[in-house]
């Protein structure tokens, strides 16, 4: 069996730093979007890309929009975001 392949043109995520903030484990976030907690973990090691319908699923979860949460390019850390102004 072949390895696992990362995405070509990876999307990445604050999935595991929105969970922290709210104190929400991957079987929690799974169960409330409807997939299993594996997915999450792919999800958030940049192994899997989402599709747009979980992408949009996991969006509503946060009440975040979708650029706030997935981007192409790697996100800065949120403290650095906040605090350079």
């Amino acid at each position: 069996m072949a390895a696992k392949k990362k995405p070509s043109h990876p999307i990445f995520n604050r999935i595991r730093v929105l969970r922290a903030e709210r104190d929400m484990s991957r079987v929690e976030l799974a169960d409330l979007v409807g997939v299993n907690p594996q997915t999450i973990g792919a999800l958030q090691q940049g192994d899997h890309s989402p599709s747009l319908d979980l992408a949009f699923r996991i969006c509503d979860i946060f009440s975040l929009p979708v650029e706030a949460v997935f981007s192409r390019e790697k996100f800065t850390p949120m403290s650095q975001e906040m605090y350079k102004r």
